[in-house]
């Protein structure tokens, strides 16, 4: 019989903002961090850990050189503790988590950090495919294969190549949402941040971390920096559309933020809470995938939340909270439309659109986030799920483990 994988504890940084506070950090000292955080809370043994599986998008400059045994390097796990990285685009932590749970249900391991880095401020969006190219190495898809199966696609869409924004535009139209839909959304995304912000909803799941601020000065980052207090509809409704001719429905402020953050997941078995002695947060109920239309891109996690619901006899109606990953505010609007979610119940402390998206982390600091959530609200079951590079999306669902553990 398979194991049960459950979450032991988890924390996450405060997000950075694109050249904010995080940017003097190497990815791997930050990934470190978090991982450190993790073994001073729960005061384990790192020698118990099997293996260190994290998420990171850009593998290029300081994030290549597989970052995750470099983090294990840079953190105070022994050196005996292995590390490996994952990319799986957007959803790389959340996949990280995967195999992770994977791994403990197997009973090949009992004990397995999962987590995810990225610093976009150090190695934006794009540098493995920009710098390479600018190297003569080549460009990822070959258009004698996979463009020559999507071109017919792609130019009836207006197409040139695969774009994020322009399938954010194909989700908007496909499922009615208006540019007021999505400048209103991105209002509430701010206005939920905010507000967890300074309930201290957040407080039990950030790590501080030392930086140097704008005058030089050295100070400690606890706080998204992402985040606009006074984000107004009638602010947003001013913004450009980013695609041309003014005839989009995407703007800057419907898109996720650039940043910077590391977060970590700590996963174990059976065997492995006994052998730490520790009682879970919560349970690992369902794990799930697809692979959709990658002009759309976007809108994989319809699909992978239907395959969630169908692993384990759940459905909607059993949910309390939910995070869907705001890269595009049509992204968790058309996925609440499309499965008759409740609005209530997303991204309830704000989403990436306030919080910011720093790409390999975001998974595991989601998930961080749920966790904490289901546990302030008494929930039972929470889901997860995020769209990725190619039309592909993980969807994860837990169960708080009550009483929660007193870490």
């Amino acid at each position: 019989m398979p194991h049960t994988a459950y979450i032991v504890d988890c924390a996450r940084t405060a997000s950075g903002k694109k050249n904010g506070s995080l940017k003097g950090w190497h990815p791997a000292d930050l990934g470190a961090a978090v991982i450190d955080a993790l073994l001073a809370r729960t005061k384990i043994d790192g020698a118990h850990v099997d293996d260190v599986i994290w998420g990171c998008v850009s593998q290029v400059g300081a994030q290549a050189g597989n970052i995750g045994r470099n983090i294990v390097l840079s953190s105070n796990l022994p050196e005996s503790v292995p590390g490996t990285s994952v990319d799986r685009q957007c959803g790389s932590s959340q996949q990280a988590i995967h195999f992770a749970a994977q791994a403990v249900m197997s009973g090949v391991q009992d004990v397995v950090i999962a987590g995810g880095v990225e610093l976009m401020s150090t190695v934006p969006i794009g540098s493995n495919v920009a710098d390479g190219y600018k190297k003569g190495r080549g460009l990822p898809m070959n258009k004698e294969t996979m463009r020559a199966r999507y071109g017919p696609q792609l130019e009836a869409e207006g197409m040139k190549n695969f774009s994020q924004f322009d399938g954010a535009e194909i989700m908007a139209r496909d499922f009615g949402l208006s540019r007021e839909d999505l400048d209103r959304f991105a209002v509430e995304s701010h206005r939920r941040a905010h507000h967890a912000t300074t309930t201290g909803r957040f407080a039990r799941e950030i790590v501080p971390v030392a930086c140097v601020d704008a005058d030089g000065a050295e100070t400690v980052h606890r706080a998204d920096q992402g985040i606009r207090p006074g984000t107004t509809y009638e602010t947003l409704s001013k913004l450009k559309p980013l695609k041309g001719e003014g005839n989009g429905v995407i703007t800057a402020g419907t898109s996720s933020q650039i940043a910077d953050g590391a977060a970590a997941v700590l996963i174990c078995n059976e065997a492995g809470l006994a052998k730490l002695g520790l009682s879970p947060r919560a349970k690992i109920v369902s794990l799930a995938l697809a692979g959709t239309d990658p002009v759309v891109m976007l809108a994989g996690p319809i699909a992978a939340t239907q395959n969630a619901f169908k692993r384990c006899g759940l459905s909607m109606a059993d949910m309390d909270l939910y995070e869907v990953n705001e890269a595009f505010a049509p992204v968790p609007l058309a996925w609440a439309k499309a499965l008759g979610a409740d609005l209530g119940k997303l991204n309830v402390n704000g989403g990436a659109m306030a919080l910011g998206h720093p790409l390999g982390c975001t998974g595991a600091k989601l998930m961080t986030t749920l966790v904490n959530e289901l546990e302030r609200t008494g929930g039972r079951y929470g889901l997860q799920a995020i769209c990725e590079g190619g039309g592909t999306a993980n969807a994860t669902i837990i169960e708080r483990c009550a009483p929660p553990s007193k870490l």
